[in-house]
Parts: structure tokens; C-alpha cells; sequence
């Protein structure tokens, strides 16, 4: 699947629901603790503690709780996820005897956060060298070239970079994936693993074909930070707040001025799918807003008071401007930056602002391409309503599953509930 493939879509799909999506009434019962499900590992200490912290504050059924034994790395293979995550956690929802409903799972800190690819198969190695090969000779007429031949420079250097990016695309491997993605669909047995599987639950796709059913979907999100001190300072912040109602300033951090005209290109779109929510939370919401169109974005001391934040584009470079409010919810849409939780170096936007002291975000634990992250007019539309938790906000803005994305923070939590 070519960029052009993934323009394609966003403009086929998102393009249309940002223009109509507040129109569209959504059926749904909110989500209640009795239908929640948490996995927590008995390998890493602290994470079965933490569960039953977590279902006492929340009223989750004490037999709600699953108790894996995997791995206590960061990583798994796709064989340890089907042993010993999915296959335990499937017997256990199968297995239940009461007749309540079971429509999400919450996977605790110490479970795994993301599913390396496959080893090289033999044909994608040589599909490799090849590619190799040939950017090589390629390569060697570029450098090869005289002054008479400089106006062939453009069309061999664009070659050269289409060499690049087929190599790359082969070297992704496609079925690598958040584990808490690819436990959206850990009740159906068989699906396709490589690449994303339509989410029927994203408000565009929800007359669209798709390989899955609402009804074999499971809402997952995931209670996880660099410590376990800020794993309870979560939990606690969402109730707290729940029971006032999130009160702080909203940052919004675009790249450019709203562009007013038909015709956008993806960059453009989700861009001003920014500026879009920001004029819907201040008409909403009447919170006090902060927009930045400038292609700096917030520095050191420029957004205090924070509640809500989404913006773009620093990849795995958190800048430290924000001054965190109890129970804030933001997300930074850029590559990779869930790609871990654990203490150490990392400046990936999502541990950082754990770190910092936001409540709940979202970030990708690959490249998941522009298109995967939850549009943000969509995400914060809905979270302002009131009406839905935390993740069904998110799955009913989030347009794939068995992919990258991962939704962290209480999956009960609505911080504008008491409105």
C-alpha cells in the first residue's frame, strides 16, 4: 500500500464524517464497571496490586480480573502474544458464566505494550537484494554523471528514492502491532494480521464494509506509565475530577492557518482538523482556548493551566511547555511516541507527558501513518459531550485496529461528566 493509497482514504472516508459527524446520532449504552475486564501480569511485580486497585476504586467485580503469566519485557513475539496473552485472556471471556457483557479490557502496567514482526521469510530477502541491487546501479549512473548529463540528476535521484522506499515499506513487515490493538479482536480466533483491520466503530466506517463486526470488538485501553506512582496518581486524578468536572485552558498546536478551500492534502486536512477543534470546544465548551499556527510549537512556559492539548509534529522530541491540570486529557500526533513506558531516556510524548502529569493520551507504538491516529474534531468533539467514557471516545474515533495505536489512561474516565 503506496502514500497515495493512504491519501486515498483519508479523503475518501474522513474528509466527508468531519463535515457531517456532529449531525450523526450514535446508539450506544455508556460503558458501566461490570462490563469492564482487567489484565493484569503475574510475572511483574506490582501489576496484580495495581489491578485490584484499580477494580476496587472503579467497582469492578473482583472476578473480573484475568491474571496472565508472560513476559516482563516491553516487547513480545507474535507466539508469546498468542500463548500466553491472547489464548488466556479468550478462555477467560469464553469461560464467563454470568450473563453480563463483556466490552472491554484494560491491560494493567507489567503487560506487554507492542508485537514484533515475523522473522525475514525467504522471499521478502530476496525481494530486498534485489531492490538493493538494483538502487545500486541506479546509484553508480548518478554518480557516474557528467555535466552534459546533469538534467537526468532529478529523474535517476527520484528513482534512487523509490528504491529507498519499497526497501523500507518490505522492512516494515506489516504484522507488527500494539498489543493492545490487536486485543480489540482477541475473541475471534482468525483474521488478517498483516496491516490494519477496518474499525466498524469509527463513526465513518460504520457503513462501510469491513471484515469485522461491532459485536466481535472489544473496547482495550491501558493503565500503564513509567511507575507504578503514576499509574495511582491516574487512576485517583480521573475520579477526582469526574466528580467537578475538568476545568482548565484547551492548547491547540497547528502547523499553519486554517486553509479554507475544497481540495486539501492529508497534512492540510488533519491540520485543519485542529483548527476545527478549537472552534467547536470554544462554542461548546467556552473554555478558555489557546491556538498556535506557527510552525513552532509551544515552548518552555507558554501553556499553563493545561486540560486539553493536541498538536504537531515533534517526533519522539517532547517539548516541556506544558503546566499539566488534574485529570488532563492531550495527544501529540507524530511516529512512534508510545514506542515505550519505561523509565529511562526516552523523549516519546506519550511517557513524558505521563511523567509530566497528564491523566490520559494516545500515541502509535510504530509508524502508523498519519491516517491512523483519531482525527482530532472527532476525539475531542465527543470527549467535551459528556455522555461517552474515555474509551468509547476512542473507538469511535480511531479508524483501525490489530495496529499501532494505543489508548492510555482509565477507560471509565469522563472528565465533563458532571456537565
Amino acid at each position: 500500500m503506496t502514500v497515495k493509497y493512504y491519501e486515498k482514504l483519508v479523503m475518501r472516508y474522513l474528509l466527508p464524517i468531519i463535515t457531517v459527524l456532529f449531525l450523526l446520532p450514535f446508539p450506544a449504552q455508556a460503558l458501566e464497571p461490570d462490563e469492564v475486564v482487567v489484565v493484569a501480569n503475574s510475572f511483574v511485580d506490582g501489576s496484580v496490586e495495581l489491578a485490584r486497585y484499580y477494580m476496587k476504586k472503579r467497582g469492578i467485580p473482583r472476578e473480573n480480573l484475568v491474571r496472565i503469566k508472560t513476559t516482563k519485557k516491553e516487547f513480545c513475539s507474535r507466539d508469546i502474544y498468542n500463548d500466553e496473552i491472547a489464548e488466556p485472556i479468550r478462555d477467560f471471556l469464553n469461560k464467563k458464566s454470568d450473563q453480563t457483557a463483556i466490552r472491554c479490557l484494560v491491560t494493567m502496567f507489567g503487560v506487554p505494550l507492542r508485537i514484533t514482526p515475523h522473522a525475514w521469510t525467504q522471499q521478502g530477502a530476496r525481494q530486498i537484494k534485489e531492490l538493493q541491487e538494483e538502487r545500486e546501479d541506479v546509484q553508480k549512473q548518478l554518480t557516474n554523471l557528467t555535466e552534459e548529463q546533469a538534467s537526468q540528476a532529478k529523474a535517476l535521484t527520484s528513482r534512487v528514492a523509490f528504491f529507498d522506499s519499497q526497501i523500507e515499506k518490505l522492512k516494515k513487515k506489516d504484522d507488527r502491532a500494539a498489543v493492545d490493538s490487536e486485543l480489540t479482536l482477541v475473541l475471534r480466533e482468525s483474521y488478517p494480521i498483516k496491516g490494519w483491520v477496518a474499525n466498524p466503530y469509527f463513526v465513518s466506517f460504520q457503513k462501510q464494509p469491513s471484515s469485522v463486526r461491532k459485536k466481535d470488538v472489544l473496547f482495550v485501553a491501558r493503565l500503564d506509565a513509567p511507575t507504578e506512582k503514576i499509574v495511582r496518581r491516574m487512576i485517583d486524578d480521573g475520579l477526582a475530577v469526574e466528580a467537578i468536572g475538568l476545568d482548565g485552558t484547551v492548547y491547540i498546536d497547528a502547523r499553519w492557518p486554517k486553509v479554507d478551500k475544497e481540495k486539501r492534502n492529508t497534512y492540510e486536512l488533519y491540520d485543519n482538523s485542529l483548527h476545527k477543534t478549537a472552534e467547536k470546544i470554544s462554542s461548546q465548551r467556552k473554555m478558555p482556548l489557546v491556538v498556535n499556527d506557527k510552525q513552532e510549537l509551544f515552548q518552555a512556559g507558554e501553556a499553563p493551566d493545561v486540560a486539553l492539548y493536541c498538536g504537531w509534529y515533534s517526533v519522539n522530541r517532547y517539548v516541556d511547555a506544558f503546566d499539566w491540570k488534574q485529570g488532563a486529557v492531550g495527544y501529540h500526533i507524530a511516529s512512534g511516541e508510545c514506542g515505550t513506558l519505561r523509565p529511562g531516556s526516552s523523549k516519546g510524548w506519550c511517557k513524558m507527558m505521563l511523567e509530566d502529569g497528564i491523566a490520559a493520551t494516545v500515541g502509535p507504538v510504530g509508524e502508523p501513518y498519519l491516517q491512523a491516529f483519531p482525527p482530532p474534531e472527532i476525539f475531542f468533539g465527543l470527549l467535551i459531550d459528556g455522555y461517552y467514557s474515555l474509551a468509547e471516545v476512542y473507538f469511535l474515533s480511531t479508524p483501525y485496529l490489530s495496529w499501532q495505536m494505543v489508548l492510555i489512561g482509565d477507560p471509565l474516565y469522563r472528565p465533563f461528566n458532571n456537565h
